[in-house]
């Protein structure tokens, strides 16, 4: 009779464990990354009754263990900027205090004074850092910094081009002008005009002009002229070149510019075109730009940091690692959402997302808890029930003993 209330006993550790375990649960169901943990029972051993004839009797219930599910949570999009989730397999990687390498599927990260990108307990999360706007994700991995307070500095325009209709249809005469920005090497803008004037039938010539104020000595007649030639159905015929615009003598002091104006676009097509219709422009490009200074930073998908700059320039400046842990139940749980290796714990594989079996990283989101309300509670009342049924085996057993002793000492 005495075995009863060790194996009772058992079971009240084994199912206050397990509510323990429900009740940690519970509590992170907001925990973004959390992997909730699943109970897992074990039997005893067993005592032989009757000479192994007559069956075995139970010893109870082992040591309950706490088993996290990798299982996938659910992808919330956020309006957070370095915020980041993982679909798929892997973790974030990330170094504590003590340098220490640690592991999180926790993606809500933020920026500390130094532009660091950390954990929301300070960890530092690692990566590798671009060099010219390039990553190289088969290097080392290290701390990731955003270039917070920093500048970019001015590019001048070199080439330059424009959609351009002009008006089949207008009498000999008719003008029409198309500007557009181009930046020399201190990063001044300059408005470069394009003034097109319809000389003939499938004929127009064309002059190139800045402010007179720009230059020191502006050119009487312009800085580009020429003449455009169209065929019958209003496709350009001359010229299919690229002609260069010179920006010769700047006010400010900036070098003389050289502006190739592109009139076929890398597809082969003609960007000048005439047709019955009114001359309008459209889709006006040059590839410089004025300095400019960080307006916003983020995590794009994939796991790329991003800077964009007042300019309008968007820079990478760094990627996230990732990690694959082919035993991921092996890690211990440390707190702050980290897990580390244990001695069980196989190599961890870094690299960049969605290489290597690595799943993929969606910026702006966080991953959810996997913790199910519903499933939790259903768990909670399974073990509820449980702790009382093992706790009338104690009282029952405890009333037979008495009985017995009763029957000695009446």
């Amino acid at each position: 009779m005495f075995p009863a209330f060790s194996v009772a006993l058992s079971a009240l550790n084994a199912d206050a464990t397990g509510i323990d375990i429900v009740g940690n649960n519970l509590a992170n169901l907001n925990t973004a990354g959390f992997k909730a943990s699943d109970v897992d029972f074990q039997d005893l051993m067993y005592q032989t009754l009757g000479g192994g004839t007559s069956g075995e009797v139970g010893m109870g219930v082992g040591q309950v263990s706490a088993v996290q599910s990798f299982t996938q949570g659910a992808i919330t999009t956020t309006s957070g900027p370095t915020d980041a989730a993982i679909e798929g397999n892997g973790f974030f990687v990330v170094k504590d205090s003590s340098n220490a390498t640690l592991y999180t599927r926790a993606g809500d990260f933020q920026l500390d004074a130094s532009g660091n990108l950390v954990t929301a307990s300070g960890d530092m999360v690692q990566g590798w850092t671009a060099v010219n706007g390039v990553v190289n994700p088969n290097g080392p991995v290290g701390n990731l910094n955003f270039p917070v307070g920093t500048t970019t500095p001015p590019t001048a325009t070199t080439t330059m081009s424009m959609d351009v209709n002009l008006d089949a249809s207008a009498a000999t005469g008719t003008t029409f002008s198309a500007p557009i920005q181009v930046y020399d090497s201190q990063g001044t803008a300059h408005t470069l005009t394009m003034t097109f004037t319809k000389t003939a039938a499938n004929s127009w010539s064309y002059v190139a002009n800045v402010p007179a104020s720009d230059q020191t000595a502006p050119p009487a007649g312009g800085l580009l002229t020429g003449t455009l030639t169209f065929d019958a159905n209003g496709n350009l015929t001359a010229p299919l070149t690229a002609q260069t615009v010179p920006i010769t003598g700047l006010s400010d002091g900036a070098a003389d510019m050289s502006v190739n104006w592109n009139l076929v676009d890398s597809s082969g097509n003609n960007t000048i075109t005439q047709y019955a219709q009114a001359s309008g422009v459209s889709s006006p490009v040059q590839n410089g730009n004025a300095p400019g200074e960080v307006t916003s930073i983020g995590l794009e998908n994939g796991g790329l940091m991003v800077a964009t700059y007042s300019n309008g320039q968007q820079v990478t400046v760094g990627q996230l690692a990732m990690a694959s842990i082919t035993n991921p139940n092996s890690l211990i749980q440390v707190g702050n959402n980290n897990l580390q290796a244990s001695a069980t714990t196989a190599q961890a594989a870094v690299g960049a997302a969605g290489t290597g079996g690595l799943g993929q990283i969606e910026g702006g989101a966080l991953e959810s808890s996997t913790a199910d309300m519903a499933t939790q509670f259903t768990d909670l009342l399974s073990y509820e029930r449980s702790y009382q049924a093992a706790s009338r085996v104690i009282t029952t057993s405890d009333q037979l003993l008495q009985e017995t002793v009763d029957l000695i000492h009446p």
